[in-house]
């Protein structure tokens, strides 16, 4: 939408005087990308429009507002409808091309191995899916694994490339997780270009490309960005939404929860994720109900796709033999919440040092390339390892299972003579995907790292079930195992659920998450009677990740390292320190004198400055604070005419017959809600009002004189300022600060 032309916003009057605004026409900010919007303002906008709709006489002041909320439903609507079809035919997709660097069907081409054998019962073997080898017809065993290896690792590369040619050339905002910039941009932060119709299209073809190449990375972040992006798009078919920012956040809201439903087929982690990970459900029950409308839509639409060929929308079933768990379990699943928590943090510290390794060196200089060669590595050391070979949500399945002699064992994961070796490459699989993860996690393609984690936690978890599965087969009489049933045959020990707990720590290490990541999980796999074991284990690998490191997890680290101004909801304590040991002094700022300042002169204070708002004062008295916007749209309506330059600008709200000609009043221009507090109020108190008003400026005022100024920018910093690398990445857009 073009800006408002300024000769419209402001008419002066015979006297060279501005109306206020908020007296005439209401003045509509046109926010840049890097700038933090103004919720007051947005908020008071959407009231009185709100509040024009209702005052339409007879018929059409009831249908007005009806249809209003109507609109709003039906994009919330469409959002789940659209994130639904989309991540379903993602999945359908990613399968495909996973297949192909394996094999083929016999049927037809663009059959994956589900569709291509599923005539075919459980145990049987499929005739119809064959490998590169046979259906070339190639008999010798070391011609066929060159060949096996060659297609696998080219193919690998292939993709991974294509997915990073299209992000570098086209949609560069299209790359990594997403979630730390939505994160920034529900807090506020205005950076439309990640949310472009480019954005949507090459974020999805390329993710498809990146989870296809076999690269250690996931597709569920990166899902909520697509989301955001589609409700971003059909945002600009409704002027209530294309006019408000504040509006536009609350379905991207609703879109983030829907994302994350169609991720991990979890509609009420959806809602939960974003209100405890995204912080934009707390004070708004009404965008929660959105959220959750949208969350449920998505999921009937993934299920009536049906991607994954069980009608089901559990993504990796858990099957046990039992419901019942015992206490010795504790033992081993505490062990693996410290590991998790342990690992989780380590991990954090690692794809830190390699995301600014990668800023510093020649990496930067040639993203693609980095990208070929580490897919490349990836695919054969991969194909190396049998665990690691197939697709990552396939070896995730695989280790959820428990072994039942009525299915096939995959790779001899069920063989009790082969526990050790079994073990070992677990072991083996984990420790790959960890420093694999680390790198790929900010390569120039979409990556998510929750598949990944999970990956890794459920290696780990497999790994230590077998072990104690083999303690209880060594020493089924000790004292330990006397709640395990007397019968041999019966199982004690399900190393599957195992596998669930230690992915559930693991993926609580990285990201810090709690009651949404456990309900994520228990949705993900169905084991909704084994959500006491997974909340243990989440609990402990956030106590012991926390106490390793205060880094909030890896959105939070990634979010500090770009810049972005956002404000983590944990709780700040000052050890009794003032405002005054926060705030901006006044002789540090650039202040605008009140009948001192010609509208050349802040012409010039705008070129000079690029800050996003300046103090107005009288001989030191407060008198209010004017955005950039708002002088800038004032001012370009006055320089055209040379007459207009030499007049003082009055910003004091004085009676209007005291306006010379000489003078040109810009009262109107002041906002309208500024907070005043005194400087010797807790430092606490500052920053919670930053994080739960919204603000994004407080002024300290004693007497009625400024003595200083605290701005959001200010409170990001002092909330990030233990963390090393704050801002080290930059962010693509900078946010200005403020005076």
């Amino acid at each position: 939408m073009p800006p408002p032309d300024p000769a419209e916003l402001f008419e002066l009057n015979e006297n060279g005087e501005i109306p206020p605004l908020n007296q005439h026409v209401p003045f509509t900010a046109q926010y840049v990308d890097g700038a933090s919007i103004d919720w007051l303002r947005e908020e008071a906008a959407e009231r009185e429009r709100s509040n024009a709709l209702r005052a339409q006489y007879g018929v059409r002041g009831l249908l007005l507002p009806w249809f209003d909320a109507a609109r709003m439903w039906l994009v919330v609507i469409l959002i789940g409808i659209g994130i639904g079809l989309t991540g379903g035919w993602l999945d359908v997709l990613v399968k495909w091309l996973g297949d192909l660097r394996e094999g083929r069907c016999l049927h037809g081409f663009s059959y994956n191995q589900v569709t291509c054998c599923s005539g075919i019962k459980s145990g049987e073997q499929c005739d119809d899916w064959m490998t590169w080898g046979e259906f070339l017809g190639v008999r010798f065993v070391l011609a066929q694994a060159l060949l096996h290896s060659f297609v696998y690792v080219s193919l690998a590369v292939v993709f991974a490339g294509s997915a990073a040619v299209l992000v570098k050339t086209y949609a560069p905002y299209a790359f990594h997780t997403g979630i730390p910039e939505i994160k920034a941009i529900l807090g506020g932060y205005v950076l439309k270009a990640f949310l472009s119709p480019w954005t949507l299209l090459i974020k999805a073809l390329g993710l498809a490309l990146a989870v296809a190449s076999g690269l250690s990375l996931g597709k569920e972040g990166p899902l909520v960005h697509v989301a955001c992006c589609m409700a971003y798009l059909l945002s600009r078919f409704f002027a209530q939404f294309r006019n408000s920012e504040a509006q536009q956040r609350k379905l991207l809201a609703a879109a983030a929860a829907a994302g994350v439903s169609v991720a991990f087929g979890s509609p009420l982690g959806g809602v939960l994720f974003g209100l405890e990970e995204l912080d934009t459900f707390a004070n708004e029950s009404e965008v929660m109900w959105r959220g959750f409308v949208a969350s449920a839509v998505a999921a009937v639409s993934l299920q009536w796709v049906n991607p994954f060929g069980t009608s089901k929308l559990v993504l990796f079933q858990v099957t046990s033999g039992a419901d019942t768990w015992r206490a010795f379990e504790l033992i081993p699943w505490l062990t693996l919440g410290v590991i998790g928590g342990v690992l989780g943090s380590l991990l954090i510290k690692l794809n830190v040092e390699i995301a600014l390794y990668r800023r510093n060196s020649v990496l930067n200089e040639w993203p693609i390339l980095e990208v070929v060669g580490v897919s490349a590595i990836t695919a054969a050391i991969s194909y190396l390892v049998v665990f690691s070979r197939v697709q990552t949500s396939e070896l995730v399945a695989n280790l959820f299972q428990e072994c039942d002699s009525t299915k096939i064992d995959y790779h001899g994961l069920c063989n009790s003579t082969a526990m050790w070796e079994n073990v070992f490459l677990l072991l083996l699989t984990a420790a790959l995907k960890f420093f694999l993860t680390a790198w790929t996690f900010g390569m120039m393609i979409p990556a998510g790292i929750f598949l990944p984690t999970i990956a890794i936690g459920a290696c780990l978890g497999r790994a230590v079930g077998l072990l104690t599965q083999g303690l209880h087969r060594a020493y089924p009489t000790a004292w330990i195992f006397l709640s395990c049933p007397p019968d041999p045959s019966v199982r004690c020990v399900s190393p599957g659920f195992y596998a669930v707990i230690g992915a559930s720590a693991m993926l609580g290490g990285v990201t810090r998450m709690t009651i949404s990541l456990v309900v994520i999980l228990f949705e993900l796999t169905g084991a909704l009677s084994h959500v006491l074991p997974i909340m243990i284990s989440v609990m402990a690998s956030k106590w012991v990740g926390d106490a390793i490191g205060k880094d909030g997890g890896i959105y939070a680290v990634w979010i500090a390292m770009r810049g972005y101004p956002w404000l983590p909801p944990a709780d700040f304590q000052d050890k009794g320190d003032t405002g005054a040991q926060l705030m901006r002094p006044a002789d540090r700022l650039v202040v605008i004198e009140d009948e001192r300042e010609t509208v050349a002169d802040l012409d010039g204070l705008l070129k000079e400055h690029d800050f996003h708002g300046f103090p107005v004062v009288r001989r030191q008295q407060y008198l209010g604070f004017v955005t950039r916007d708002r002088l800038r749209s004032a001012l370009d309506s006055l320089l055209s005419d040379d007459s207009e330059r030499t007049k003082r600008c009055v910003f004091s709200s004085r009676g209007r017959s005291s306006i010379t000609e000489e003078q040109i009043d810009f009262s109107g221009l002041l906002e309208e809600a500024v907070l005043q507090l005194r400087q010797e109020v807790p430092k606490e108190l500052v920053v919670n009002m930053f994080q739960k008003m919204n603000v994004r400026q407080i002024m300290f005022t004693t007497g009625g004189k400024l003595v200083g100024m605290v701005t959001k920018s200010d409170v990001v910093s002092l909330l990030t300022c233990n963390f090393p690398h704050t801002a080290a990445l930059g962010g693509g857009v900078q946010q200005r600060s403020w005076g």
